[in-house]
C-alpha cells in the first residue's frame, strides 16, 4: 500500500452538537445558544479517522462520491419581484441573472475543485494532471444553469486539462426527476403521517411552535430589511413575519410547499446570506446595519428551519431523496469508477442526510449550519491492508470567511471538513465504517420508501 501524505494538519473538526433540529424527531430551540463563528472555529475536539497514527499505513482510498450543494447564486431580487417588496433598500447588484450561478460562486468552485485534485493526489488517487480513463470519473448535475455551471466550474479546477463532460439530461431550466425534491406519491393517510413528523418540530404546539421558536430570528429580519418601510407593509399590512401563519402543502409530483411568515422570511433571509458572501462590505450587505457573526447566524438559522420543516422529516425524505439515493448506491457499487460529482441542492443534501439517519450536526465556521452553499457530503471509500472496505462520510464546505475572501484552498490552508456519523452504526478504531454497513444504510432507506408507499396506500407518479 502506497504511503500517503496525511491530511491530518488540514483537516477542521465538527463541534458537538450544540441545539437539536436537524430531523423531524427533534425540536427546534432558540439559536441564541449557538457560538459565534470565531468562537466555534476554536472548539475542535475528536481527532477524524484520517489523523489517526499510521491511518495511512493501514487504508488506501478507492473512491470517492461527492453530493454537492451549487455555488453562490443570485436570488430572485428583480424589480417587481417577492423580494424586491420586502425591503425598501435596493438588493445587490448581481452579476448573474436571477437563481444562476454568480461569477464569485464560479471562482469559488473552481477553487474547490483545485483543492479535491490536491486531496486526491495526496491520497494517490490521481495524478496532479490527470486525465482519467472512460468511465473513471463522472460528473453529473441537474438541469439548472447553477448546478450545471458548479458541476462544469469544479471539473475546471479538479480536472484542469481533461475537459470533463458534464452530464445533465433535461433542458437547462427543467428539473431532472433525479435531483427534483418532489414527492413521488402522496394521499390523505400519507399527508397525515408526515404532519405528524414535521409538527414535531415544533413540540407539544406543533407549527406554531417553529413559528415561536424562530421570533427573535423574525425580529432581527424584520429590522435588518426594515420590514415596516417597504411595499409588502405598505400595500398589505405585511410588518412583522407573524408566527402562527405557517402551512405545509404536501401534494404528488410537486415540492414539499409552504404558505406563510417563514416562506417570507425565508425568502430574503437567503437573499441577505448571498448577498453577505457577495458583497465586500458587510455592513452594506445588511442594508446600513451592523451585524456580529452570531446575528449572521441568526439570520441564517432561519432558512435552516425552512429546508428542515420541508425536507427532513422521515417520511418526507425517503420520498423526496429516493431517487438520488439509488444513483448514490449505484455509483457506490461501481468497481471502476474512482471519482463521483453530483451537483444539486440544498435540499437534495438535507433530505439524503435524514433518510440515512445521519446524526445531527453544526458546521465550525459557517454562519448556516447545515447545508452551507458549495457545500459538498462525501463518501470516501477505504481499502484496508486485509482487503475488508471501510467508508467514512464528511461534509466540506467553505467557511464564511473563506467565501467572502475568495481565499485559495490548499492542503494548508483546507475548507471545513465536518466528519458525519450514522445513527445505530459502529465505527471502527479508526473513525470508519464497514462499508457494507454504509450501503445497506442506503437500501434500508430505499426499502422504506416502498414500506411508506404500501403502507399509505398510495401510487408513485412517472417520472
Amino acid at each position: 500500500m502506497k504511503n500517503k501524505m496525511r491530511l491530518s494538519t488540514i483537516l477542521l473538526l465538527c463541534s458537538t452538537i450544540l441545539f437539536a433540529g436537524l430531523f423531524a424527531w427533534k425540536s427546534y430551540e432558540d439559536p441564541g445558544v449557538q457560538s459565534s463563528g470565531s468562537e466555534i472555529s476554536a472548539v475542535f475536539e475528536d481527532a477524524p479517522a484520517e489523523s489517526a497514527a499510521g491511518f495511512h499505513d493501514r487504508y488506501a482510498l478507492e473512491q470517492m462520491v461527492v453530493l454537492s450543494r451549487h455555488n453562490i447564486r443570485s436570488p430572485l431580487s428583480g424589480y417587481g419581484s417577492a423580494l424586491a417588496s420586502l425591503t425598501p433598500h435596493q438588493w445587490f447588484d448581481w452579476t448573474s441573472d436571477p437563481s444562476e450561478l454568480s461569477l464569485r460562486g464560479g471562482e469559488l468552485e473552481t477553487v474547490m475543485g483545485q483543492f479535491f485534485r490536491k486531496w486526491l493526489a495526496s491520497e494517490g488517487l490521481m495524478s496532479e494532471n490527470e486525465i482519467p480513463a472512460e468511465g473513471e470519473m463522472r460528473f453529473y448535475a441537474n438541469s439548472m444553469q447553477r448546478t450545471v455551471a458548479t458541476a462544469q466550474y469544479f471539473s475546471s479546477g479538479f480536472l484542469p486539462v481533461a475537459n470533463a463532460e458534464i452530464e445533465h439530461h433535461m433542458d437547462i431550466g427543467t428539473m431532472d426527476p433525479v435531483f427534483n425534491p418532489q414527492l413521488t406519491f402522496a394521499n390523505d393517510a400519507y399527508r397525515e403521517r408526515a404532519m405528524k413528523e414535521i409538527s414535531a418540530m415544533g413540540g407539544a404546539d406543533g407549527l406554531k411552535g417553529i413559528g415561536e421558536s424562530l421570533s427573535s430570528n423574525y425580529q432581527l429580519l424584520a429590522d435588518v430589511i426594515d420590514l415596516r418601510d417597504s411595499e409588502k407593509a405598505q400595500k398589505e399590512g405585511l410588518d412583522r413575519f407573524r408566527t402562527d401563519d405557517t402551512e405545509i402543502v404536501l401534494e404528488a409530483g410537486k415540492e414539499p410547499g409552504m404558505t406563510g411568515s417563514l416562506k417570507s422570511a425565508l425568502q430574503a433571509s437567503d437573499a441577505l446570506i448571498l448577498q453577505y458572501y457577495e458583497d465586500s462590505d458587510p455592513v452594506h450587505a445588511a442594508f446600513g446595519h451592523r451585524l456580529s457573526i452570531r446575528q449572521w447566524e441568526q439570520l441564517a438559522y432561519i432558512k435552516d428551519v425552512y429546508s428542515d420543516v420541508l425536507f427532513t422529516a422521515p417520511s418526507v425524505a425517503v420520498n423526496v431523496a429516493h431517487p438520488l439515493l439509488q444513483v448514490m448506491q449505484a455509483e457506490m457499487a461501481q468497481q471502476d469508477r474512482k471519482f463521483t460529482f453530483l451537483c444539486g441542492h440544498d435540499s437534495n443534501i438535507a433530505s439524503v442526510l435524514a433518510a440515512l439517519q445521519a446524526e445531527p450536526y453544526e458546521l465550525p465556521g459557517s454562519i448556516e449550519k447545515r447545508t452551507p452553499i458549495g457545500g459538498k457530503l462525501v463518501i470516501q471509500k477505504w481499502l484496508a491492508g486485509d482487503g475488508r472496505e471501510y467508508a467514512s462520510l464528511s461534509l466540506v464546505y467553505q467557511s464564511a470567511d473563506q467565501l467572502r475572501a475568495k481565499e485559495s484552498l490548499s492542503l494548508d490552508n483546507p475548507p471545513g471538513i465536518c466528519h458525519l456519523s450514522l445513527q445505530g452504526l459502529t465505527k471502527n478504531e479508526d473513525g470508519l465504517y464497514l462499508l457494507a454497513d454504509v450501503q445497506q444504510r442506503f437500501q434500508d432507506a430505499i426499502d422504506r420508501y416502498d414500506a411508506i408507499r404500501t403502507e399509505c396506500g398510495a401510487e408513485a407518479i412517472e417520472g
